[in-house]
């Protein structure tokens, strides 16, 4: 008899799973009466209709079945592909080719609220049903009880596990870029290794790049990889000699480097969105001849968005981007690519005990991934704005979030979800004590972890002001 329910446990909606298995612990219901409940529910689940799901041309399509096989044999596996490869669009659409989202969502996250929209409209476009397919990011939640692909920002994920621990109404979690780093994505992997042994029937999938993807597989020992190839010509990497430009602004340098490109649309990777701004302001000066230049950034707006992502005539576009078009994003009919090599990247001074957003050189690995954003459609050409040997001088991979970030946030998260130390905890890269001793001593300046308790017991405006704080 046990083992019938053990088996209609894994075919009923992920989100009574949890509630069938107190009664079961609890012996609240005779095993035959627990048994005819489960086999209707898993019955109801068995007859939902999933859409069709075919494929376009792209890398991930010739690995679709190799995908379904490791997916279906292990409970992690790590999918590590190249630029263009098309992961992040084709990866929930196997999931549902496999039957998966009949039990609960498939949830899909990503690091920028610009991917996560971009990404929801072209499943749904590929789809061809808008309603199966939504978004939820702060402030905004398109889901609804037709939804089975959510896609959302990984802090919003983050934040659900405040009320729901074991991610009960989710049947599969795709991680997506993972290889970022960032506080909440080293965050949420961590919180989803805790979860797997008390949730056997979750899926769960993580992307990455190919630059160190080993570390996935090494941090979820059971995980399996498989490696999807992109689709590239040949991309001619350029660099502009310091000592040629020094008197020359960013702005100038860049218009250089558009007069020595042909005709194609351009990608320029700008470190903030002011240094944007003043770059669009100062080539509409320049009245260049069929030339369209558009900003491109994280709080863009829908209208904007479409300019971007849905190109019309034949005019060049050149397209000014921070790092959100770096990975997840794929600009259509970009043929090359202006870097500057430069990105705000957040950092915590030990020193001074202040988080910063300083401009700073970008890594090899970032340099990389900028320049494969060309190269989709036939042979681009990468100028970057800065000389090869700097290129050769920089670090090879960006540091993890958590090394370089204070962690009082993190900190007060983890006591509010009793998630234990954080020294304890299973991070990828464990953070550094002093900045976990800077972490406690902000916390107890502030008086936060001294009504902590009182923030717990009481809902309301507490709740709120909490979420506020960590905020």
């Amino acid at each position: 008899m046990s083992i019938h329910i053990d088996a209609f446990l894994n075919q009923i909606p992920t989100k009574f799973r949890g509630k069938f298995i107190s009664v079961i612990n609890n012996k609240n219901l005779p095993n035959q009466q627990l048994l005819e409940q489960l086999q209707v529910l898993a019955e109801q689940t068995k007859q939902k209709i999933l859409p069709k799901i075919t494929y376009p041309d792209l890398p991930v399509a010739e690995r679709v079945d190799d995908i379904k096989k490791l997916l279906q044999d292990n409970q992690v596996i790590v999918v590590a592909g190249e630029t263009g490869s098309g992961k992040s669009t084709q990866l929930p659409k196997i999931c549902l080719d496999l039957g998966l989202g009949k039990r609960g969502l498939i949830g899909h996250t990503q690091p920028r609220r610009l991917a996560a929209r971009s990404i929801a409209s072209r499943i749904a476009s590929e789809i061809g049903d808008q309603s199966k397919v939504s978004f939820k990011i702060r402030f905004s939640d398109q889901t609804s009880e037709n939804t089975l692909i959510k896609v959302m920002t990984d802090g919003v994920l983050l934040s659900e596990i405040k009320n729901d621990r074991f991610l009960s109404q989710y049947e599969v979690i795709i991680i997506d870029e993972a290889h970022e780093r960032s506080l909440n994505i080293d965050f949420l992997l961590g919180c989803i290794k805790k979860i797997l042994p008390f949730r056997p029937d979750l899926k769960v999938i993580i992307t990455s790049a190919t630059i160190d993807h080993q570390k996935f597989i090494n941090f979820f020992q059971n995980a399996k990889d498989i490696i999807i190839s992109g689709r590239t010509y040949p991309v001619e990497i350029r660099y502009q000699n310091d000592e040629d430009f020094d008197v020359f602004s960013l702005q100038e340098r860049i218009l250089y480097a558009l007069d020595e490109l042909g005709r194609g649309d351009v990608l320029v990777f700008l470190p903030t969105e002011r240094d944007i701004h003043e770059t669009l302001a100062y080539l509409n000066k320049q009245n260049l001849r069929f030339t369209e230049v558009l900003p491109l950034f994280s709080r863009l707006s829908n209208k904007d968005q479409n300019k971007i992502f849905n190109p019309e005539g034949s005019v060049r576009r050149v397209i000014l981007a921070t790092n959100v078009a770096e990975t997840s994003l794929t600009v259509p009919r970009i043929k090359y690519v202006i870097d500057s090599g430069l990105a705000r990247i957040s950092r915590y001074s030990y020193r001074t005990k202040v988080q910063r957003l300083p401009i700073e050189k970008i890594s090899q690995a970032s340099a990389n991934q900028r320049a494969g954003r060309c190269g989709r459609l036939s042979a681009g050409i990468c100028i970057c704005l800065y000389s090869e040997e700097d290129f050769n001088n920089r670090k090879k991979y960006t540091e993890p979030e958590i090394l370089r970030t204070n962690l009082a946030s993190v900190i007060l998260q983890m006591l509010f979800l009793k998630l234990g130390s954080i020294q304890d905890f299973p991070f990828i890269d464990a953070p550094d004590a002093r900045f976990v001793k800077d972490g406690f001593k902000l916390l107890f300046e502030s008086k936060l972890t001294l009504c902590l308790d009182f923030l717990i017991f009481y809902s309301g405006r507490s709740k709120l002001l909490l979420h506020i704080i960590i905020q």
